[in-house]
């Protein structure tokens, strides 16, 4: 028997899975990290915190697994998109990397705006925000740039782990798209944008497809992972892209809900000329010549997990969530809305921040449970909207992430999208993608459809209660109005937030 490896890098863990030939996982680990938030809105992590925790899930992969190391025959990458890792001329990382859901860099976006106007979005199919790479870039070369003047490459949080374990920089185009740097259509670093922000092109990594083969393993990493150096390193892709291609979304007419720290509802494009006029994000898919449009919620597994260590600190999810299912639509008339690290769609706004709206002496903490759940499906539900406006149709919805896990929540997501929500079987979202990549890489597949055919098996499917349906409508539109509403009261208390 082979077997090929997934690894999803994402923002709080690193999880490495193990799968046979047919799809199983035979085994699975995972090393947390911590997360850095020097001031309000920032966000950072340590490179090697990373690489360490990667080798030591790796580490405990193996020697959990019985299975002879040469019989895992490669390994793929899925990670968290966008976050900035500078090196030096020696591939040393000059600071911590700043990441995806970090919020300093406005002004940068508008520098950016006011530099190349609508070339921008003709380009790279998606407005300058903060989240992106670009605005970070632009924000260490202005703040510190002591640092910028040694920097010699980018890298993105994936690629730079895959290449301490290789020695071979790379970045594939899924998570190139989410710089702010590559002509998305062409698929090619865009020598305009690069010249337009003063940048040379030598600053960006060598570009490759997902399943490319980037090399084999180095023989210290490879020795403290436990696996063979000859193990073969295929380059993987983006987290929304591996979360797209483990649960099928390989044709035309699939959309994915995945509920991780952020929130993705993400629709299949099999070509470039979809316009969504900047409202959604549109990025290059894992699999060859095909895209994917996409709206974030940015705090949507993040809302939840806040909630639970502010207020439940010493109990688990199941506790925290016991009774939200008795409890009605509509929270009894309480809404939140997850904006607590600012949002993406449909407002790209880093200074809006969350709201419990409604509160009165009867609501109880479950009813703030179920409000949470309810505000970040609403929220994913603004991305549903703007699809279905754009003449997309909606009607069946696989749902993978944290939100898969909890049956009550996905009822929830099939009342508020009105569509059917499919749960998987073997729900493992960008892990299994990684794997899927590598699978295909490794040639096991003729095409990633053939491998989907045979890893991504689908489970329950949730089906809109039409109660709850009309329930749902209605609370929606006075969700909408809670941004209008709370906006300049946000932007008033931003300078107290520290």
């Amino acid at each position: 028997m082979s077997y090929v490896i997934g690894i999803d890098l994402g923002t709080s863990a690193v999880k490495a899975l193990l799968l046979d030939r047919h799809g199983k996982i035979v085994s699975e680990a995972s090393r947390s990290y911590p997360l850095y938030h020097e001031h309000s809105g920032w966000s950072e992590q340590r490179p090697e915190d990373w690489v360490q925790g990667t080798l030591e899930a790796l580490n405990e992969l193996t020697g959990k697994a019985d299975v002879p190391i040469h019989s895992i025959e490669g390994i793929s990458f899925s990670g968290q998109m966008h976050g900035l890792v500078l090196l030096d001329s020696e591939g040393n990382p000059l600071r911590n990397a700043i990441l995806w859901n970090d919020t300093r860099t406005t002004e940068e976006c508008r520098e950016i705006e006011l530099a190349l106007g609508d070339r921008l979005l003709d380009i790279t199919r998606n407005p300058a925000l903060e989240g992106f790479t670009l605005p970070k870039i632009l924000w260490v070369r202005k703040h510190e740039p002591d640092i910028f003047a040694q920097a010699a490459r980018f890298l993105l949080p994936k690629d730079y782990v895959r290449y301490r374990l290789t020695g071979a920089l790379h970045m594939d185009y899924s998570d190139a798209a989410g710089t702010l740097l590559l002509d998305v259509a062409n698929q090619e670093w865009s020598a305009e944008v690069l010249a337009a922000m003063e940048l040379s092109m030598s600053f960006c990594p060598s570009l490759i497809e997902s399943h490319g083969l980037v090399g084999t393993l180095l023989p210290e990493p490879a020795a403290r992972a436990g696996l063979s150096p000859a193990t073969r390193v295929f380059a993987g892709g983006a987290d929304n892209a591996c979360g797209a291609i483990g649960a099928g979304i390989l044709q035309e007419g699939l959309t994915m809900c995945s509920i991780g720290t952020s929130g993705v509802i993400l629709a299949y494009e099999q070509d470039s000329g979809s316009d969504y006029g900047g409202r959604v994000h549109f990025f290059n898919h894992g699999k060859s010549d095909a895209f994917y449009a996409m709206g974030v919620t940015l705090a949507a597994g993040y809302s939840l997990s806040w909630f639970k260590n502010t207020f439940a600190k010493q109990e688990s999810f199941a506790e925290l969530l016991a009774g939200v299912e008795e409890i009605a639509p509509g929270s009894r008339g309480l809404l939140f809305t997850p904006y607590i690290v600012g949002e993406r769609t449909p407002h790209a706004d880093s200074v809006i921040r969350g709201s419990f709206i409604g509160i009165d002496g009867s609501h109880e903490r479950v009813h703030f449970a179920r409000a949470v759940m309810e505000g970040i499906t609403f929220s994913l539900n603004e991305s549903v909207d703007l699809f279905r406006r754009a003449g997309k149709e909606i009607d069946t919805i696989i749902s993978i992430g944290g939100g898969a896990q909890n049956p009550v929540w996905l009822q929830m997501q099939a009342d508020i999208f009105n569509a059917d929500v499919v749960a998987l079987e073997n729900e493992q979202g960008p892990g299994l993608g990684a794997a899927m990549l590598a699978a295909f890489g490794c040639g096991w597949y003729a095409s990633l459809k053939d491998c989907a055919d045979s890893f991504v098996k689908r489970a329950s499917v949730f089906k809109p209660q039409p109660a709850a349906v009309g329930v749902y409508a209605e609370l929606f539109r006075t969700y909408q109005q809670v941004y209008r509403q709370t906006r300049e009261l946000n932007e008033a208390l931003q300078p107290y937030r520290g």
